[in-house]
């Protein structure tokens, strides 16, 4: 784990994938990992929980020191609350839609979050292929963010490479999830620097 952790050393977060294979079908790691993971990285975590009760769980993991706390919306009762609770504590407080889950229910409340996550996989699985069709929600959520006057963070995670991140850059997407792009290259630092360039080439035009 230590030298995956430093072969990302440059990226700006390590994201950590927490799943209960309740809310999706698929079981990782919970407290115990993402604190040996908190302790031995370089860089801040930010922590998605695709996880059911979040309500209950998420906060333990603000409390672990991550730097970002994200839940899913259809996994809590009490957004706001929730967004609130992991703020208080001193977290990022990030909520993440799937693919077929609406954003026009967040525009009210869009800062009481730092960041949302558009999902362009179903949630779940590493290695899934990008899904444009969920640009236009991406898109939607940017203009209201932007007529707002929000700093919410747009991310996006599933399917992101060299080839799809100009796509997710040009619908408003300012933070970026990529996992088998990074960790699946020769060199991950490279792999890295060239997400970023394609970024910043797409929201330059």
């Amino acid at each position: 784990m230590q030298s995956d952790l430093e072969r990302i050393g440059t990226a700006d977060f390590v994201h950590v994938d927490v799943m209960d294979n309740h809310f999706v079908p698929n079981l990782t790691f919970g407290p115990q990992m993402v604190e040996r993971v908190q302790a031995t990285s370089p860089v801040p975590l930010d922590v998605h929980l695709m996880i059911e009760d979040v309500d209950r769980w998420a906060p333990g993991y603000a409390e672990l020191g991550a730097a970002s706390v994200t839940f899913h919306l259809e996994a809590t009762a009490h957004p706001v609350t929730l967004a609130r609770r992991l703020r208080s504590i001193g977290a990022r407080a990030g909520v993440a839609v799937k693919p077929d889950t609406p954003v026009e229910g967040l525009f009210d409340v869009l800062d009481e979050f730092d960041q949302i996550l558009v999902m362009t996989v179903e949630p779940g699985f590493g290695g899934q292929s990008f899904r444009a069709d969920q640009m236009p929600k991406l898109a939607r959520l940017s203009a209201e963010a932007r007529s707002r006057g929000s700093q919410v963070w747009l991310q996006v995670d599933g399917g992101i490479s060299e080839s799809t991140i100009a796509q997710a850059a040009d619908a408003g997407a300012d933070t970026f999830v990529a996992g088998s792009a990074v960790f699946g290259a020769d060199d991950p630092a490279a792999a890295i620097a060239a997400l970023r360039s394609g970024a910043a080439r797409a929201h330059r035009h």
